[in-house]
């Protein structure tokens, strides 16, 4: 579902709408339904309590950084990655987070590492399938997690427009399969290879659990093309 909040005026009308949009578009499940997202200008406009000139500054930025499309006299769409896009992105995405935890072995603290048991519990707590939407947030919670504490901003900065996609494709593909059970497993082995700060084993580990599920797009992805 896409989710708008309304936005205080300001100078700056365009980069609040731009950030109101942005974070709505990567809050929605896009590849949970099969239908397009179709965004209407007028209602974003009253939705944002802004008139349409910052709405459709901000829609233009979008569309250059690749989250929505302009199609004449049809309108605005959020964009839906086909499956070979779809699979790169989450190469990339591994190999930007496996170097993050590389980096959390180095330079994260003692308790940062050491509550991420506490921050999870979705992971030690029953089967995935019991609590399977709250095991889904936590999910790509924890991978931003795992960016956050390799402090590097530029690692952030790219991983940052590639959350969009990968975020809802993996809430899909834990519906799918035995990715979920698969994938609290995986979680946990990293937790305890981050916390003995096995620099090698959490990068091996975390890159290994990425492009796992770009295998499993590979096998259950046809819906996307």
């Amino acid at each position: 579902m896409f989710e708008i909040k309304p936005i205080a005026a300001t100078s700056s009308l365009r980069a609040l709408a731009y950030d109101a949009l942005k974070e709505a578009i990567t809050n929605m499940d896009i590849y949970g339904q099969r239908e397009e997202v179709r965004l209407d200008e007028r209602k974003l406009s009253l939705n944002l309590g802004v008139s349409r000139t910052p709405v459709r500054e901000a829609l233009t930025v979008l569309e250059q950084e690749g989250f929505i499309r302009f199609e004449a006299r049809r309108g605005v769409f959020v964009v839906r990655k086909t499956k070979r896009e779809i699979v790169s992105m989450i190469e990339a995405w591994a190999a930007l987070e496996s170097m993050a935890a590389r980096l959390a072995c180095e330079r994260a603290t003692d308790e940062q590492l050491r509550c991420l048991r506490e921050r999870f519990p979705e992971f030690y707590e029953g089967r995935p399938s019991d609590h399977l939407d709250e095991y889904s947030d936590a999910n790509m919670r924890f991978h931003q997690k795992i960016i956050s504490l390799g402090q590097s901003d530029v690692i952030e900065d790219l991983t940052s427009n590639l959350l969009i996609h990968v975020r809802g494709i993996r809430n899909t593909a834990l519906r799918q399969g035995d990715r979920a059970a698969n994938s609290i497993k995986e979680h946990v082995a990293i937790i305890k290879a981050l916390e003995d700060r096995n620099a090698d084993l959490s990068e091996r580990l975390v890159r290994e659990h990425g492009l796992g599920l770009a295998q499993h797009v590979e096998k259950y992805g046809d819906y996307l093309d």
